[in-house]
């Protein structure tokens, strides 16, 4: 229940009390289904605003989400503040992330919430003291563990015990190194572990052996290179094409080898020199593949020569590098491109420049942009390799520079070379190949052993590279191969088994771990020979085993685990370091563990080797310290034992080279997936069986596979191994996802879901995927925002966070269902369980044309009005309606429902400015949907589709009569079209095309039908002829005749709103700006189906703006309200327009007021905007208050609107009747500022709305009225009436406290009008009929009777009581009667409005 200050309920001036207090009931059941609709994306209940203030999106808000999905607000952190996560722990959820307080209360980072009395408190005072980015609550310890990073209570984990109510550090101490920050921390299978991930560095020792820290001697110390990288080998390039130019004309320094391998210091025949003032390129190419990390640059400082800027390209693949180097004057590593700066310092004798991952190339170019002197020039000048390398082929094993020795070979068996060209011109791969016929032992069978000659210690991968059998056309041939590795002396070998049947090229991970370097006592081998199974049947009798080459990645070298900076000598006792991941087993009793340092190897698992292999993929310590490090977010443990790894990484070498952003760990190797994952970084993972759901800031894999469908979400079989798309994904990353349901809830920034045709979805940031019918569905809230956070808080209910720009409980595609719920909280309300998306190159607001403004008129009062008009010559010149109403797609501006009869199935028929993918499809629907509110399946219709907006609909007889603003493919159709729904086609008859003018295109706003018109569809709206017809704005279609007709003699003007009145809806009401065909200009106009004639409701002038809509109270013909613009003073804001005006029936009642029956209310339906209680999209009128009911939201936060409310039954009873006469006309207006007035009129009886008489008499001169000899009448001014009926049922005083002059008024003119200018004399009768029949000139009296008490105080007025018997002996003044008191035989007059 919603309530409000009493400061905010007001009097209007010349309405009624605004309310904020209780909604009234309104009974929807009652109606049959009833649908609203609108242009908005989310509604709720009208809220005081004092009680729901406004979003401040530099905070972060927190919403429950209840099973229906609808969302309440529960708080706000500090300007700055972000929720991260949150967990479920014994009935208390803890939050968690960057803050200070929220709510109310002061709090660091993290808060508990507590849902059953929704209150927030602080965890203790010695919290983490930095930002938590995951948490953990453990319901099997009763622990709540959280990662971040901070530096205490633990290292960047903490834990809290809620039962002792204090923190205090994980049994390890916490976790350091790299960008020392915990993102994830969850369970194995089982929960028998907790796993860490994050962007941080473990360590255990390794096997004890020592590793030889000191780099390859021969290697000529610089400060431009760091020890990882003066580890690297340089490939051999003394057989490859070299080339530099343009080169000098000097020829000491012309050569461009000599700065290969330079034999002396920088000078004649060591260094090289370009032409002088010219750009110069290096170009080295290999013509087979070569793997290589980096380049080695160093500079000549010979007089006027030097290099300042370069940059390097890569070939094949023509793609400039961003390299990486250490800055030496800060010892940091720095990233260039293009150019990159070369030192011009003579002391550094060379620089390093890594590349981002080891690279497959053919060569390199490197352009010398900048130069010192006259020209640019080098003096050193190598290609670096991953590490070391050994091919089978002994011409590519040249000796490195600065190397002893080369790397080398040993074979026994038959051995021949064999080769095969690649894709790349000029480029081929030579192997060698060993034969050996099928079914010969191992032993005897021929091997082949690698030798590479490693300059440093350190870890590295071993990688062997099997070229694939399609090039080389040996498949049938190819089997499987043992190999040996053996690292090191003191390190144990290590023995595998691989096929070599691979169909492409293959780089298998032999061995990680640490390497000692090449010495005259040892060297590294691989050894290669037939397996002892060997796989296949071979070909012609024989196997082929396939040699080409070794390659060796350096890791992290001998002296150094943690970066690239250190000095290159001493010795360290070999480790084995892991990245991103730990497993602490709950089964640990250690009490001296520290994983910021090195843990013992009681504390190593099987699992830890997932971390080792990370760090060695990731690029060990030197990738690690790129400007853009790694880190591991998230982790999803598969029942069958894999886990799931995603992040923001790129594997550089290892078992899952290639692999990005997402990897496996299965059967103990780390692995890449299917397209070698994603292109992106991935923040979320959820598994639900074998589905991997996928969340982060991605398009696509990594290969590019699905064409970009898999924006920021997707979908990965564990089973099939495949990636499936969630429809075309969102428009922006994904933060967080959750389980619910059966349902995917994803959280981000994001604004749409994307749809086939790219235009996509309303989705600011909170988005749900239903699983079982594989598409996006209506999510239940509405928020706007950039959301970081979305997990269950029970089994049913969901706690989402985000900067939020605005929200609503119900979010809603444009319409919903209305039921009657809960008397405390209102209707049920359930949104469109289909999405609908906006249409392509659509305006933001649908308008016909330019309106011209509203004319600044004031009302006038009802003597003047009598005088005005009678004097001058009617105008036909007719205000323009207003714009229509903004309708930004994707917007409902029209419903109706349909029950097929052979399915007894109901279906509500929606239409508007919008399109959407029917269920089933994927082709696009526009304009109209056929929703299965039961199934929640959205179809659309067949054939052609409409072009335009729909604003009207209208189901008879199994036929769909849509209006609005439209062509139709094919068709003449414009504005109208007819779809015949029983067989899902369109009307093979088509209706005579409507017509408008240059200036005004044809627009129909309403399409309907009259029970005492069979056959007739009346349409009503904008134009100037139906068919050959001349019928403007209305017109009658005869369906059996297939013919237009005239209504009577016509209107002029334009037609908004058309509603029905009568017993059998004889009577037809028309509003909008309009004309009757003899000029009379009247806005509101009755058509009488009986006798064929039009007839102004209410004086000529009286309603002087374009009515925009109109509503009958319940067929009473004398209960009309109308609604529009003029111009006044008061408090509705200029902004407000109102779409539709409907009367609905109550539970409950309210009090009687005597202008609205206490069982119903108005509906006030639109865009409407009060300086009282702010902003609104529907409003209840109960005769005497305007209660806010409906707030809506588009899909960009700012205020919706609802066009119309629809519903299945075409009548229904109230359950209370004739509380109202029939009878006057009256005019109630809601005063706006700014001179813009809105209006809301009835046309009816309002007892209570009647003023007793005058404040004072008009009186009128008789040179003024030369043409009325009337003398002065008691009060009949309709504005006078309203401000006296005003002041006594609002403010409880009589109508007129100060009473003037009482001056009678005779009428002696014959033509006077029976029913007054005013139509107050229908207060007589039952009946219009009634009233003509009432007293005239010629009757002298007649019966009558008291309906309300009368004080009579006023001169020749006659006080009465209600019920007393009376003699009416005058009648023919309007307002008031001259009557007798039978019983008292007293006379006088009394308000003629007071009998009956």
């Amino acid at each position: 229940m919603f309530t409000t200050s009493p400061s905010r309920i007001l009097v209007l001036s010349l309405f009624s009390n605004v309310a904020l207090a209780a909604l009234p009931l309104v009974d929807f059941d009652r109606m049959g289904t009833v649908g609203l609709a609108g242009a908005f994306a989310g509604l709720e209940l009208f809220q005081n605003s004092s009680s729901s203030p406004a979003f401040d999106p530099k905070s972060s808000t927190l919403f429950s989400r209840d099973a229906n999905g609808a969302l309440t607000r529960l708080a706000s952190t500090n300007v700055g503040g972000r929720v991260s996560t949150g967990c479920n722990l014994k009935d208390i959820f803890y939050i968690s992330g960057s803050f200070s307080s929220i709510g109310s209360i002061s709090a660091n980072n993290i808060a508990s919430y507590r849902p059953s009395d929704n209150s927030f408190a602080p965890l203790g005072s010695n919290g983490p003291n930095g930002e938590i980015n995951a948490i953990f609550c453990d319901a099997t310890g009763n622990k709540v563990w959280v990662g971040g990073s901070f530096t205490s209570p633990g290292s960047n984990i903490a834990v809290w015990d809620p039962k002792a109510g204090s923190w205090s550090h994980p049994p390890f101490v916490g976790v350091s190194g790299a960008q020392s920050r915990v993102l994830s921390i969850t369970t194995n299978a089982s929960d028998s572990s907790i796993f860490f991930a994050g962007s941080f560095i473990t360590t255990f020792p390794g096997s004890g052996a020592m590793l030889n820290g000191t780099n390859n001697p021969n290697v000529p110390f610089s400060q431009g290179a760091t020890p990882f990288s003066s580890s690297l080998v340089p490939i051999p390039l003394s057989n490859a094409q070299l080339d530099g130019s343009p080169s000098t004309s000097d020829t000491r320094f012309s050569d461009i080898k000599n700065i290969l391998c330079p034999s002396g210091a920088d000078g004649p025949s060591n260094s090289w020199f370009a032409a002088d003032s010219s750009e110069a390129l290096v170009t080295v190419r290999t013509f087979t593949f070569i793997s290589a990390n980096g380049i080695r640059l160093g500079n000549t400082f010979q007089s006027g020569h030097g290099t300042s800027g370069f940059s390097v390209t890569t070939i094949p693949d023509n793609k400039i590098q961003t390299l990486h180097y250490r800055d030496t004057a800060t010892g940091q590593t720095q990233t260039c491109s293009d150019p990159c700066s070369l030192s011009t310092d003579s002391s550094l004798l060379y620089q390093d420049f890594l590349f981002d991952n080891t690279l497959t190339i053919t060569g390199v170019q490197v352009k010398l942009s900048q130069f010192t002197g006259s020209s640019a020039g080098l003096h050193i000048f190598q290609l670096l390799s991953s590490g070391a390398f050994a091919s089978s082929v002994d011409e590519n094993n040249g000796v490195s520079c600065f190397a002893p020795n080369p790397s080398n070979t040993t074979r026994t068996g038959d051995w021949a070379a064999k080769v095969a060209n690649t894709d790349i011109a000029g480029t081929t791969q030579t192997v060698l190949v060993g034969s050996v016929d099928v079914g010969t032992p191992a032993a005897n069978g021929p091997s082949f052993t690698w030798v590479p000659y490693v300059s440093a210690s350190g870890n590295y991968d071993i990688n062997l590279l099997v070229p694939g059998c399609i090039s080389f056309q040996d498949c049938g041939s190819r089997t499987s191969v043992k190999i040996t590795v053996f690292p090191g002396e003191g390190l144990q070998p290590r023995v595998a088994t691989i096929s070599q049947q691979n169909e492409d090229d293959a780089t298998i991970l032999l061995y990680s771990g640490p390497i000692l370097p090449s010495s005259p006592d040892f060297v590294v081998t691989i050894s290669m020979s037939l397996a002892d199974d060997p796989i296949g049947s071979g070909q012609g009798g024989k196997y082929e085993l396939v040699a080409d080459r070794v390659q060796m990645v350096l890791k992290s070298n001998g002296n150094s685990t943690s970066s690239d900076s250190g000095t290159a000598s001493g010795s360290v006792q070999g480790t084995n370091n892991g990245f991103g991941f730990l497993e602490w087993s709950r089964s640990f009793t250690e009490t001296d563990a520290d994983a910021t340092k090195t843990l013992p190897n009681s504390t190593l698992t099987s699992l830890d080797i997932l971390g080792t292999e990370m760090f060695n993929g990731a690029g060990g310590s030197n990738g690690l310290s790129f400007a853009n490090p790694s880190a591991i977010t998230a982790v999803a443990h598969h029942p069958s034992g894999s886990i799931y790894l995603g992040g923001n990484f790129t594997l550089s070498s290892g078992s899952a080279t290639g692999a990005a952003n997402l990897v496996v760990f299965k059967n103990g190797v780390l692995s890449s997936i299917i397209n070698d994952g994603l292109n992106g970084p991935v923040t979320s993972l959820l598994l639900y069986g074998d589905q991997l759901f996928v969340g982060g800031g991605f398009s696509d894999t990594l290969s590019g596979s699905t064409s970009g469908k898999l924006k920021g979400v997707a979908l990965y079989n564990v089973q099939s191994g495949t990636w499936g798309p969630l429809g075309s994904g969102l428009d922006g990353p994904v933060s967080s996802i959750s389980l619910t349901n059966g349902q995917v809830l994803v959280a981000g920034n994001f604004t749409r879901v994307v749809t086939s045709s790219n235009a996509g979805v309303s989705a600011a940031g909170f988005a749900t995927w239903d699983i079982e019918k594989g598409a996006w569905v209506n999510s239940g809230g509405f928020v706007v925002g950039k959301m970081t956070f979305v997990a269950n808080e029970t089994a049913s209910t969901q706690l989402i966070a985000g900067n939020v720009v605005a929200s609503r409980k119900v979010g809603a595609s444009g319409m919903v269902i209305l039921k009657n719920g809960d008397s405390k909280i209102g209707p049920a309300i359930s949104p469109l369980g289909a999405q609908l998306d906006t249409v392509q190159n659509s305006a933001t607001s649908i308008a016909l044309r330019r309106r011209s403004p509203i004319p600044s008129s004031a009302w006038m009062s009802h003597v003047l009005r009598s005088r005005f008009f009678s004097r001058q010559t009617p105008s036909t010149k007719l205000t323009p309606l207003p714009a229509s109403m903004p309708a930004p797609s994707p917007a409902v501006l029209a419903g109706a429902f349909w029950t097929n009869s052979s399915s007894d199935t109901e279906v509500a028929l929606i239409g508007g400015n919008f399109s959407f993918i029917a269920t089933g499809s994927s082709l696009s629907s526009e304009a109209i949907a056929i929703y299965n509110t039961a199934t929640a399946t959205i179809q659309g219709l067949q054939g052609s589709q409409v072009n335009g907006t729909v604003r009207s609909l209208l189901v008879d007889e199994g036929l769909l009569y849509i209006g609005g603003e439209f062509t139709l493919r094919n068709t003449n159709a414009n504005g109208l079209a007819v779809y015949d729904l029983s067989k899902q086609a369109w009307n093979g008859d088509e209706i005579p095309a409507l017509q408008g003018t240059s200036d005004s295109p044809v627009v129909v706003r309403s399409v309907s039908k009259s029970a005492s018109k069979e056959n007739t569809i009346i349409v009503a709206g904008t134009f100037s002829q139906a068919g050959s017809l001349r019928c403007q704005s209305i017109c009658a279609y005869d369906i059996s005749s297939k013919q237009w007709n005239t209504l009577g003699s016509g209107i002029q003007g334009e037609v908004a709103s058309i509603a029905y009145a009568g017993v059998n809806q004889e009577l037809l009401v028309a509003s909008g700006s309009i004309a009757l065909s003899d000029n009379i200009v009247s806005n509101v106009v009755q058509f009488s189906f009986s006798n064929s004639t039009w007839t102004a409701l209410g004086a000529p002038g009286e309603l002087l703006g374009p009515i925009s809509a109109v509503e009958v109270n319940n067929g009473n013909a004398s209960s009309i309200f109308a609604a529009g613009r003029s111009t006044d003073g008061s408090t509705l804001q200029g902004s407000t327009t109102v779409a539709q005006l409907a009367m609905v029936p109550l539970q409950d009642t309210h009090s009687a007021n005597g202008v609205i029956e206490p069982d119903r209310m108005l509906m006030v339906s639109g865009l409407l905007s009060d300086s009282t209680f702010g902003n609104a999209s529907s409003a209840l009128y109960d005769g005497q208050t305007l209660i806010p009911y409906i707030s809506a939201s588009s899909a960009t936060g700012s205020s919706g609107a609802v066009s119309s409310l629809f519903r299945s039954f075409s009548s229904f009873s109230f359950n209370q009747r004739h509380f109202l006469a029939t009878g006057v006309v009256i005019l109630i207006s809601i005063a706006i500022a700014a001179g813009v007035v809105f209006l809301i009129a009835l046309i009816g009886i309002l007892w209570t709305l009647l003023s007793r008489r005058d404040d004072k008499m008009t009186k009128f001169d008789a040179a003024e009225d030369d043409d009325d000899d009337s003398t002065h009448h008691r009060p009949s001014s309709l504005l006078e009436h309203i401000n006296a009926a005003t002041r006594t049922t609002i403010l409880g005083a009589g109508p007129f406290v100060n009473h003037g002059e009482k001056e009678e008024e005779e009428i002696t003119h014959d033509n006077h009008d029976p029913f007054g200018p005013d139509a107050s004399n229908y207060m007589r009768a039952e009946t219009p009929s009634d009233a003509i029949g009432g007293m005239l000139a010629e009757e002298t009296s007649r019966p009558a009777h008291a309906r309300y008490s009368f004080d009579g105080a006023g001169e020749g007025e006659l006080p009465i009581s209600a019920g007393a018997e009376l003699e009416v002996l005058d009648d023919r003044d309007p307002a008031w009667w001259y009557t007798r008191d039978v019983r008292t035989g007293q006379e006088g007059v009394v308000p003629a409005a007071y009998l009956y």
